[in-house]
């Protein structure tokens, strides 16, 4: 009797704190949760809940995928590290999984795949090509012979800028990383997950406290 891999997956690298457990091809337990806060807190806690929901625990699982961004620089490191622990306590692969790659994830043909990235600005990936930073009005050439799909942010501006098709993602966050990390799992030198950063101002953590001002 072949063995169906058990993959729990979560990202926290948006205002949620998502996650999925995929035994083989079916997802057995999933959970969303908005919040625009409060991840840290929330996301191990979740994560034993999902598990429970599913009929498993930590033991049983064969890898770990996580939500790299890009998003949020706070929500990113939250889950990177926690899925980079856990895979250290558990002795398992940990798989990360771009939020863009995870959006375009299950579609046919050429993907443009975007995301809201505030300020004016949006986060693009064309296939498997690189993801970047652009604004509406600087955005990469977008294939023209092909009629892409186009899914996320600002989907129908660009999908009439190339003859594309608006389409919608094929499955919800948590799932997509995790049935993204299943299609990675067993390939050799997967990198451990690392954050992916495209805003030069997101490089760096905040302070949690402003420095003091001294009087002139």
């Amino acid at each position: 009797m072949t063995v169906k891999p058990l993959i729990l997956a979560f990202d926290t690298s948006a205002a949620h704190c998502a996650a999925a457990l995929l035994r083989g091809h079916d997802i057995v337990s999933q959970r969303l949760e908005p919040m625009a806060r409060g991840q840290a807190e929330r996301l191990m806690p979740l994560l034993e809940e999902v598990l429970a929901e599913g009929g498993a625990s930590y033991g049983d699982l064969q890898a770990i995928g996580v939500g790299i961004g890009p998003g949020n620089f706070t929500g990113i490191r939250i889950s990177v590290s926690a899925a980079r622990g856990l895979a250290l306590g558990l002795d398992l692969p940990a798989i990360g999984v771009s939020s863009l790659d995870a959006q375009a994830f299950g579609q046919t043909g050429t993907v443009i795949s975007s995301l809201d990235a505030r300020r004016d600005h949006l986060y693009l990936q064309i296939a498997d090509g690189a993801p970047g930073l652009y604004t509406p009005d600087s955005l990469p050439p977008l294939p023209q012979d092909d009629r892409p799909i186009c899914i996320g942010h600002m989907a129908d501006d660009i999908a009439g800028r190339c003859g594309g098709i608006v389409a919608s993602p094929r499955y919800a966050t948590a799932e997509a990383i995790a049935r993204v990390a299943a299609s990675r799992l067993g390939q050799p030198d997967l990198p451990a997950p690392a954050p992916l950063y495209l805003r030069e101002a997101d490089a760096a953590p905040s302070h949690d406290t402003p420095p003091a001002l001294l009087d002139a």
